[in-house]
């Protein structure tokens, strides 16, 4: 083997074996870098203004940003954070005393008299034999063991938030930084990319599209559904808002059903209890308000341009968060960019140079 073979290899291992361990030495903390790049995304164009306003103070600029992102961040989730756990356990306890008092039961038999519920209760008794079932019962038990288990997990839900609370501290520092020498960094790594030019360009747009879908089109479209979800139920007088407007926000990212799947059982509730205005004014809300914000909010965050299907964003979220923990919210979708941008830029290669591009014409 040649000399330059030979040097050729050792520098090909040497280079694969110090990536390797760079990784080794960044892992611990890289949900914490994920989290400050995202946040810092969503709030640099607020800290360009600041910038401008502070006349290029960038530690100055940085600073105040991130005690801003604070406010704005943590104080409002710590809130969030305790009034629903309190309003978790008051609903527990609820659920729990209405099984005691056979006033569940009650309720699910009125809600089997009415005519559809009716016809879905006969066929699924026919196919799985669940008349021999006892609802509350079931319920009682699973509450009880639900209640053991948070018991006996009481020692890691408090090394979970001892955990936070430092990946909070490492993301804050990350984002500092990002702020001061943000820009410095950015044209750092588009130099570093070993792509051609128009290639990078549209891998960046690309990125910057689905940060943009999925933060405002997924995460802020669900933040205003959960908060207008919630304000509904509170004026209405239903009791725990912070915890189904929470549940509206989460479930505002399935494509079927979403936020439906709480608002539709309350009004249903609300109507066997004998409660019709309130019923049918929660529907109206539902049908007019909760769910009309999504279809009036996605399109507008979302360009026309960021040609991401429902289904897709939807898939690569719970992905995303199945493989890395809630920062997949983010980085799930970034990995789905990422392969679809990379075959079209080998399909862009591929065409004929003389080929026009159909999407231009439309």
């Amino acid at each position: 083997m040649k000399r330059e073979h030979i040097f050729l290899v050792a520098i090909f291992f040497l280079t694969f074996l110090s990536f390797y361990l760079f990784y080794q030495i960044l892992s611990p903390f890289l949900t914490s870098i994920f989290w400050a790049i995202s946040l810092a995304i969503v709030f640099y164009p607020i800290f360009q203004k600041l910038q401008r306003l502070l006349k290029k103070r960038n530690v100055l600029s940085a600073m105040t940003m991130t005690l801003l992102v604070i406010l704005v961040i943590v104080i409002p989730s710590s809130l969030l954070m305790v009034s629903l756990a309190n309003e978790v356990v008051e609903v527990y306890h609820w659920i729990e005393e209405m099984i005691k008092n056979g006033r569940l039961q009650t309720y699910l038999d009125q809600v089997r008299e009415i005519p559809i519920f009716k016809w879905i209760w006969e066929r699924f008794s026919q196919s799985l034999n669940i008349d021999q079932m006892d609802p509350s019962g079931l319920m009682l038990k699973n509450l009880q063991q639900v209640s053991g288990f948070l018991l006996n997990q009481t020692s890691k839900i408090f090394k979970g938030l001892s955990t936070f609370i430092i990946s909070f501290f490492f993301t804050l520092l990350s984002l500092y930084y990002l702020f001061k020498d943000g820009d410095h960094l950015f044209e750092k790594l588009r130099d570093t990319l070993p792509i051609p030019p128009k290639e990078r360009d549209i891998l960046i747009l690309r990125f910057k599209e689905m940060v943009y879908a999925t933060i405002y089109g997924g995460i802020v479209v669900a933040i205003v559904q959960g908060i207008l979800g919630g304000l509904i139920f509170w004026i209405l007088g239903i009791s725990s808002p912070i915890l189904w407007g929470t549940a509206m926000a989460f479930l505002s990212f399935i494509p079927i059903g979403g936020t439906a799947l709480v608002w539709v059982p309350a009004a249903i509730l609300l109507l066997v209890q004998g409660a019709l205005l309130k019923g049918i004014i929660l529907l109206g809300l539902g049908v007019f308000g909760i769910s009309m914000a999504d279809n009036l909010l996605r399109p507008y965050f979302i360009s026309s341009r960021t040609n991401i299907h429902p289904l897709l964003l939807f898939f690569a979220v719970l992905g995303g968060i199945q493989a890395f923990g809630l920062i997949g919210l983010v980085f799930g979708p970034l990995i789905a960019t990422l392969c679809f941008t990379l075959i079209e830029i080998y399909i862009q290669g591929t065409k004929p140079k003389d080929s026009p591009d159909v999407r231009s014409h439309q």
